[in-house]
């Protein structure tokens, strides 16, 4: 696989990098990015992305490890992430938890053999309100039963 941005994305990381006073302040932004387009942040992204904002790999390496907004491996095509903490484990996330991780046969941080899905326990997702909470990529389902999750799930097979 190739590690590089085509003409459009260089322009947007261009535009990136305008709206701070140094670039080491779009690292953040520009890992986001480079997430998007190759599905992880690897260690010849981590290259990469130094190379574009004139950084060392160990302070990308430094921020892209620090955040567990990152991914550090490949993960599905479909990422699921349950939150856990205290509002949703009492509305049922725990639970919610179980049962994805049973219906799909992986646990924290795995992908199905296929590559389709990845489970992510969760924190905290800024949705108390809305507990039980589940994020399907970037789209946010709150308020979410076992039954709902099941129909999400077998929606995307």
């Amino acid at each position: 696989m190739v590690i590089e941005f085509n003409k459009e994305e260089l322009i947007q990381v261009e535009k990136i990098k305008s709206k701070y006073p140094q670039p080491k302040a779009a690292i953040m932004a520009v890992l986001w990015l480079a997430q998007k387009k190759f599905g992880w942040i690897s260690d010849d992204v981590k290259k990469y992305i130094g190379e574009l904002l004139g950084l060392s790999y160990s302070h990308v390496h430094g921020v892209a490890s620090f955040y567990t907004m990152y991914f550090k491996k490949p993960m599905g095509k479909y990422h699921l992430q349950v939150c856990t903490n205290v509002s949703c484990m009492l509305l049922g996330g725990e639970e919610l938890y179980s049962h994805i991780s049973n219906k799909l046969g992986i646990g924290h941080n795995q992908r199905t053999d296929d590559g389709k899905f990845s489970l992510e326990e969760v924190e905290c997702m800024g949705a108390c309100g809305g507990a039980p909470m589940l994020a399907i990529n970037e789209d946010y389902h709150e308020f979410v039963n076992i039954n709902e999750v099941d129909k999400l799930i077998d929606s995307l097979k």
